[in-house]
């Protein structure tokens, strides 16, 4: 079998830091050979080389997802979309149309009643009536509750649970609600994971982290993703990053656990739920929630428990986390690092490079700490485009003084917080411009970052939070892995966070590599994803190769 020829880009822009105003790429096999301008590239066409006119589009390094659900986003593409519904009696229609088209048991996802003229969520005896007495499970926008019908209700005692609330479920109620309506088939799970790599691909990305834990969903569920992803399937998919949130208790323990999943794992993090979320009212907080004013949230770990699964972790220099909101379970993981610290010393923590999903409220002092022990937080931007703002969810169930110090990612980043960025598929979708739109335009101006922050945040940052070693893993320069995607894009621009300078400029003397406007009529639209050489994605729109003379 001959190698392929090597690859030469032409006619475009290249997001890169070696070369801020180039124009040309060439690719040989897994590896970004040289980058540089279009007089140059001139110099290497010839025989030996296949060139592709990029004809203006962009070459950036390929998107990273820090916090990803692949099986149930492969679920969410095929289930009802409720998340367009404006009220509750249009989710009812929805779902009495979807009755009538649809067998077995109901999907659905998406929907948030804090958009709603009614403001509450449908009951049981509303989805039976809106269905004819099928099985029904919706899953809320945040995945942390959901509504389900009578007649499942009654097939699994859900009555009978802590977390049931007249068709409402959260906690063991809606763990036993999900987990029954995700009973799949080998065949099934592999066609859900499949269609949610592919689908990854078609958006730029090269790589997602996979957030499983036991009561997300069996061993098996990510047994099976890591046998489908990466570049040396059949047919390549993104690679996937695994975390597998299983609480251990001590050294052994731990050890035991990350020799799992043929030792594949990069830490024992992600959805080790410390509490839940703002939308379904189960994020931990100091002080109670302003539109239920008896209720502070829910503590899924206890002290002891966050204090000895990092302990464990620590003491093996694994990366371990956890998923924490609300300020009071923040509170929580910050005492058992200084727990760890106190057995096994502060470098120590450090050196594990512990993560944290999500960290939503946070002030100053919990910021100080997360630099002090060398944690990394791994954020969704979108969340707050969807929830943040006067008069929305945050500021529902918070009011509006607490919510507006939501989501902190430039005083992180100022204080020297690592960042890496993610979607939490499917809560909001896989879109990394979308994403990175989201920082620039954060609902609280002083929490905004620019373009450039945000994507690396979303490239770069991915790798290395996850522990991968080689540093040019998420930027395209010579001698890098050959992991990019090309993009259709109306303008490029370099945006600021500075509201006291102008926010775009196509200045080139600012010698900052230039990424797509996120303001223009149409978004950045994939025209291919590679990583390490081999197509993942490739549009018929892309001619490959063509001629340039």
């Amino acid at each position: 079998m001959t190698n392929p020829l090597p690859i030469l880009y032409r006619n475009g822009s290249v997001y890169s830091p070696a070369d801020p105003f180039a124009t040309a790429m060439l690719v040989d096999g897994d590896t970004v050979a040289w980058v540089g301008s279009e007089h140059a590239a001139q110099n290497l066409t010839g025989e030996g080389v296949r060139t592709l006119d990029l004809d203006g589009a962009l070459i950036t390094p390929g998107f990273v997802d820090s916090h990803v659900h692949t099986t149930e986003t492969g679920i969410s593409l095929g289930s009802l979309d409720l998340s367009g519904c404006p009220s509750l009696a249009e989710l009812l229609r929805e779902l009495s149309l979807a009755a009538a088209d649809r067998e077995g048991t109901l999907l659905g996802f998406g929907w948030d009643e804090s958009r709603w003229p009614e403001k509450r969520v449908p009951t049981a005896a509303e989805l039976d009536n809106a269905t004819g007495g099928r099985l029904v499970y919706l899953v809320r926008a945040d995945v942390h509750s959901a509504v389900v019908s009578g007649a499942l209700a009654a097939a699994l005692n859900l009555s009978a649970l802590d977390g049931w609330d007249n068709g409402f479920v959260v906690r063991s109620a809606h763990v036993a609600a999900r987990s029954a309506s995700r009973s799949l088939t080998p065949e099934q799970r592999n066609i859900y994971q499949r269609a949610a790599l592919g689908f990854a691909a078609s958006r730029g990305y090269v790589a997602v982290t996979e957030m499983a834990a036991p009561h997300i969903a069996p061993q098996e569920d990510l047994e099976s993703l890591l046998r489908i992803d990466g570049t040396s399937q059949e047919v390549p998919l993104p690679v996937v990053i695994p975390y597998w949130a299983q609480q251990v208790e001590s050294a052994e323990d731990a050890r035991r656990v990350m020799a799992m999943f043929g030792g594949r794992l990069a830490g024992l993090a992600g959805d080790l739920n410390v509490d839940g979320s703002i939308g379904s009212r189960t994020a931990a907080l100091r002080t109670p929630y302003a539109d239920d004013p008896g209720n502070s949230g829910h503590s899924f770990l206890e002290d002891d428990a966050v204090a000895a699964h990092l302990t464990a972790a620590t003491s093996n220099a694994v990366q371990a986390g956890f998923h924490v909101i609300g300020d009071a379970g923040l509170d929580s993981v910050l005492r058992g690092l200084g727990v760890a610290a106190s057995v096994l010393g502060v470098d120590a923590v450090r050196r594990s490079r512990h993560r944290l999903e999500h960290v939503e409220l946070i002030d100053d002092e919990a910021i100080a700490a997360l630099v002090h022990f060398g944690v990394t937080v791994s954020a969704q931007p979108a969340f707050d485009a969807a929830w943040g703002g006067a008069g929305e969810l945050y500021a529902q169930r918070l009011g509006e003084e607490r919510s507006s110090g939501m989501n902190r990612f430039a005083s992180l980043l100022s204080a020297g917080v690592p960042l890496a960025m993610g979607s939490d598929s499917p809560v909001t979708p896989l879109d990394p411009w979308a994403s990175v739109r989201a920082c620039i335009s954060h609902n609280t101006p002083a929490e905004r970052i620019s373009a450039r922050a945000a994507f690396i945040a979303h490239t770069r940052a991915g790798w290395r939070l996850a522990g991968f070693q080689n540093p040019m893993r998420g930027q395209l320069a010579p001698g890098a892995p050959a992991s990019y995607a090309i993009w259709e894009v109306d303008e490029l621009m370099v945006q600021t966070a500075d509201n006291r300078v102008s926010s775009w400029s196509t200045d080139p003397r600012s010698g900052t590599p230039l990424l797509p406007a996120l303001d223009t009529e149409n978004p950045p639209r994939c025209l291919e994803t590679v990583h390490d050489g081999l197509p993942l994605f490739s549009s018929s729109d892309l001619a490959r190769p063509a001629a340039i003379t």
